[in-house]
């Protein structure tokens, strides 16, 4: 009975494994787009105010399932279907002279907490919401044939417009998921694209950018973030719970304050480098990074004024010393929130580093409970 029933088993593993493997097909091929013969686009082209079934396709934007639909019919009359995966954040195509996403004019697009679809114009003037107000740009968009309908997990984003050639560069971006949009005003992207196309032929070609690049300001978050709130928390711990091991607890203490405390500072200059006054959070983010950046220099002097362990002011530096650092460290961390927040990542990348403080406290907890008890 045994190899039967181990048979069975095996049989019922393979069942299971199976169905699995066939839900998992089903649900990318709802989700899923081409330019094919296959395309979600005839779903709802009967939304779609102009006809789209002579349209040139190729795919725009692999890596976040972008595909773009174009064609032109009349004199001058440019229609464009955009159609990306629903991430429950908007989507956009823009038209630039130059690649640059700065300066440009887009047509962006989301769904509302019920499910309307909305598609407006915009006029990209910067980084920061503020500078990308609604309604504005240089598209001669035609009435009535902007909108966003939604299919399948997919949103399809249709409009026309009258041009002699549209701009050579196109640049796509994806809003992070969940963002609340003040008055239809974008919040800055989670990722972006772009290509330069030629529309004669329908063949793009990657022109930079992209949801792998490293810009400033995530230079600027991953330096100040690890600096200041992750080595410097480390360094008050080796200080606070390893001076039995001396010397190495203070060269293990200043070099890993020292390395902190240069990515901190280096963190700090790349975001004065960022255009995010009108950013709603930034001035507090600022303030907070100013401190540290005060509180951090304020230790360097003291390391370079630290008086001998026989001096009479000796008891001082030290309180001097240790608040100060805590100080610095309060804030870094705090910070740290604020900034994720400000950048709209502070759900996954929040709670990342939420997780890592906690275990930074649980651990610190031990380390002074055990140092209590040595000293009882």
């Amino acid at each position: 009975m045994k190899p039967r029933s181990c048979s069975s088993s095996i049989s019922s593993a393979l069942l299971v494994l199976l169905l699995c493997c066939l839900c998992s097909s089903v649900a990318r091929s709802q989700t899923a787009d081409s330019c094919g013969s296959g395309s979600s686009l005839a779903a709802v082209s009967r939304l779609i105010p102009f006809d789209t079934s002579n349209l040139t396709c190729f795919d725009a934007w692999p890596s976040q399932g972008f595909i773009v639909r174009y064609g032109k019919s009349g004199q001058d009359t440019w229609s464009f279907v955009l159609s990306a995966p629903d991430a429950d954040g908007y989507v956009s195509v823009g038209f630039s002279s130059n690649g640059a996403m700065v300066g440009s004019s887009a047509v962006a697009g989301w769904t509302t907490g019920g499910g309307v679809g909305v598609a407006k114009q915009y006029r990209l003037g910067g980084t920061s919401p503020g500078s990308c107000p609604p309604d504005q740009g240089s598209l001669a968009l035609l009435p009535g044939s902007t909108l966003l309908a939604a299919q399948s997990s997919r949103l399809h984003l249709a409009f026309q417009f009258t041009a002699a050639r549209p701009a050579p560069f196109l640049i796509y971006a994806v809003g992070p998921s969940g963002a609340q949009l003040s008055n239809n005003y974008l919040v800055r992207h989670r990722s972006y694209g772009s290509a330069a196309v030629d529309y004669a032929t329908g063949v793009a070609s990657s022109a930079g950018g992209g949801a792998s690049s490293f810009d400033a300001r995530k230079w600027h978050g991953a330096m100040a973030g690890l600096g200041w709130g992750v080595l410097m928390p480390v360094g008050v711990a080796l200080a606070r719970y390893f001076k039995r091991h001396d010397p190495f607890w203070f060269y293990a203490h200043i070099s890993v304050q020292g390395v902190g405390f240069v990515l901190g500072a280096a963190g700090v200059v790349a975001g004065f480098r960022l255009n995010d006054d009108d950013v709603p959070g930034a001035d507090s983010h600022q303030a907070l990074g100013v401190a540290v950046l005060v509180f951090g220099c304020l230790q360097v002097l003291a390391f370079l004024a630290r008086p001998g362990k026989g001096s009479k002011v000796r008891r001082y530096w030290n309180w001097y010393h240790h608040y100060v650092g805590r100080a610095a460290v309060a804030c870094a961390v705090a910070n740290v929130f604020v900034g994720l927040s400000v950048a709209h990542e502070a759900s996954a990348a929040g709670a990342f580093y939420g997780v890592s403080l906690a275990v930074w406290v649980l651990a610190s907890v031990v380390l002074e409970v055990r140092l209590w008890r040595s000293a009882a």
